[in-house]
């Protein structure tokens, strides 16, 4: 239970399956392409159909260039999440991302591909609050499967301005030997902008995620870069700098044993793009930009 008032004292401040495209019926097969082909994406779309039109239309599919189809299935779907679509009108995009990409041979076995490792900026999220792309938040719910969901709504009904949360950035590296390093780093504003910080979980890359995953053992969190604290001067700047991270990783094992480490599952990654999911709650996606291959954080 002390874990448990800590935790939600820090949030409260700080605050379909992948499936090979040739397993589809051609039917679908060609309703997804009919999209891809079709997409001429209107700014004032409100939903997938409107985006697109119909998705029953028939076309031929006798030779077609299935890297196109990737292509045009990127653009759909950025181009869907800068208008504002949400919901199963992202998640029908995701979809035809990966089968056109899983059937060109294109953005996939991220963890030996060495695309997966940079600097990402977080442009998507199927979750309330940017704050859940945190790694911390998926070992959190794995610790307290049952209250995490009730602590989380009180948090996030915290209306604008008096909470305000992004932009979201995740650095990861990866060695040769698939071990590395995951850092995810979220503005979180409080009170009109009057005090911000940026909560930082660092965390370890170990062995155990497959082809298209990697398995990370959440470390530390800690609210970074505390204007709060930058107001007092020197002073704020030495409580900040000497400041311990919490140590979210060890106090979540003694609740659960393994509730500390998560698989984050990545179903398409190139030189620009990228799309996850959280292997415990599969349904959750998130999509990332590339800042860069090495990175430096910018928030």
């Amino acid at each position: 239970m002390i874990l448990l008032s800590a935790s939600v004292v820090f949030i409260a401040l700080n605050a379909p399956l992948l499936h090979g495209f040739s397993a589809f019926p051609s039917s679908m097969k060609r309703r997804s392409i009919a999209r891809l082909q079709s997409a001429q994406p209107s700014d004032s779309a409100d939903s997938y159909d409107e985006f697109f039109g119909s998705p029953d239309a028939e076309v031929e599919t006798t030779g077609y260039n299935s890297r196109d189809f990737v292509h045009k299935a990127k653009m759909a779907l950025t181009e869907a999440v800068s208008a504002g679509l949400t919901g199963e009108d992202v998640r029908r995009l995701v979809g035809d991302l990966e089968t056109s990409g899983s059937q060109a041979g294109v953005g996939g076995e991220s963890t030996y591909s060495g695309l997966l490792a940079g600097e990402w900026e977080l442009i998507y999220t199927s979750e309330d609050d940017m704050t859940r792309s945190s790694p911390f938040f998926w070992a959190f719910r794995q610790a307290f499967p049952q209250e995490s969901d009730q602590i989380f709504s009180i948090t996030d009904a915290i209306p604008a301005p008096i909470k305000e949360v992004g932009p979201a950035y995740q650095t990861i590296t990866i060695d040769n030997d698939s071990s590395g390093t995951f850092v995810s780093r979220v503005k979180v504003a409080t009170l009109g902008g009057a005090a911000t910080s940026i909560m930082t979980t660092r965390a370890t890359v170990i062995a155990g995620g497959g082809r298209d995953g990697i398995k990370i053992r959440v470390e530390t969190t800690k609210p970074e870069e505390s204007t709060v604290l930058q107001k007092l001067g020197p002073l704020g700047e030495f409580i900040g700098s000497n400041s311990p991270p919490f140590p979210s990783g060890d106090a979540l094992e003694k609740v659960v044993k393994g509730s500390s480490e998560v698989i984050i599952r990545t179903t398409y990654c190139d030189e620009n793009l990228r799309v996850s999911r959280n292997d415990a709650r599969y349904n959750d996606i998130y999509v990332f930009k590339r800042k860069s291959f090495q990175g430096v954080f910018d928030v």
